[in-house]
């Protein structure tokens, strides 16, 4: 029987919950950092062994990367926090917004997006970051803004077969990528609307909420925007709107099928000012062709009225087949499909509000 892992931050915590049984019964351990928001965590498998990395802000120690090489029995840190700004730069982390291992042919190649609107780079498994510099001096910089929850880097994709190229989003800023290992970036804008900025088609500034990569297809990308949902086929030279057939182009997570080319989950919510699910229905949205049509999915999901609301990790798959989709919201209950969406069961219930969540098949 496969086992799966699922690692869910929280505001306060870490907790993890695993399934023995292919995702038919799942088990809950935690928490642990009790006094510290977890906004991101990652699940390394690469090489057959599992890490765990977690970006815990601390009240009395700041923001720090913490892992474990044993399934949480135990935990290290990096003295003085693995991710922090180089002497001189005049800028402090305030927050790790993202965790994302490189490929499995980059061993040891970690990135970590953070606030304010930073990448860094690790070589060694997440155990220390140095910055990576062309983003930060590019010339955009000083005129990102913070989105609603901070301005930060909250997406980072690397390529899955080419290690030069790697995307990123940020609120507010939008999409940018580099085809040279980070020394340069790009705006990758085109198409995504900015009701609050000038002009039809900015070059930057948007509030992207969230992008996702298709594993099987990279050059294909899907975008929740702070109002507008997109696709890109051509690795975000364009951007075309696939909102129509959802209740609200509003929403946080953006979730891919790795195995399925053009198939994408969302979570509608009403809108900024009512973050609420539409008609207070639990229900993601699934489309199986790149956004032409979308399919509501809820048997199993709690009754209405509903008020969950699902954050920017919120959602995440596995890397099994049929892909696993998990959802966690501010209400503390956590979800999961073992069967793309079709059927949910409740995994854990009752936490502190849920900011990210994490999965995968342990090797």
């Amino acid at each position: 029987m496969t086992a799966t892992l699922v690692a869910i931050g929280t505001s306060k915590g870490l907790f993890l919950a695993r399934s023995d049984d292919d995702r038919k019964t799942w088990s809950l351990r935690g928490p642990w950092f009790g006094m510290s928001e977890v906004y991101a965590a990652a699940i390394d498998t690469r090489g057959g062994r599992t890490r765990l990395l977690a970006g815990a802000m601390s009240m009395h120690w700041g923001p720090m990367v913490v892992r474990s090489d044993d399934l949480g029995e135990t935990w290290e840190d990096t003295e003085r926090g693995a991710v922090r700004f180089p002497e001189g730069t005049d800028a402090a982390v305030a927050r790790v917004w993202q965790l994302a291992p490189a490929p499995e042919d980059q061993p040891g190649v970690v990135y970590a997006g953070v606030e304010p609107s930073a990448l860094f780079r690790s070589t060694d498994g997440g155990e220390t970051f140095s910055l990576v510099e062309g983003l930060w001096n590019h010339p955009h910089r000083k005129e990102w803004q913070p989105g609603g929850g901070g301005q930060a880097v909250h997406t980072v994709l690397p390529h899955p077969t080419d290690p030069q190229r790697v995307l990123v989003a940020m609120s507010t800023g939008g999409v940018y990528r580099t085809a040279d290992a980070g020394e340069t970036w790009e705006p990758a804008n085109r198409g995504i609307l900015a009701d609050f900025l000038p002009g039809d088609e900015p070059e930057y500034g948007q509030c992207v909420h969230k992008v996702a990569r298709n594993a099987s297809r990279p050059d294909q990308l899907f975008a929740q925007n702070h109002g507008g949902v997109y696709r890109s086929d051509d690795g975000g030279d364009r951007w075309t709107s696939i909102a129509d057939g959802l209740p609200s182009d509003f929403g946080f997570g953006m979730v891919a099928d790795p195995n399925v080319p053009g198939s994408a989950f969302v979570f509608p919510i009403v809108s900024g000012e009512e973050r609420f699910p539409p008609d207070r229905r639990c229900r993601v949205y699934r489309t199986d062709d790149a956004g032409e049509s979308w399919l509501a999915l809820d048997t199993g999901l709690p009754p209405d009225p509903h008020y969950g609301a699902v954050l920017r990790d919120g959602m995440c798959a596995d890397d099994a087949d049929p892909v696993g989709i998990y959802f966690g919201n501010r209400n503390g209950e956590v979800w999961a499909s073992a069967d793309r969406g079709d059927s949910w069961q409740q995994i854990a219930a009752h936490l502190p509000g849920v900011v990210c969540v994490r999965a995968a098949v342990l090797p």
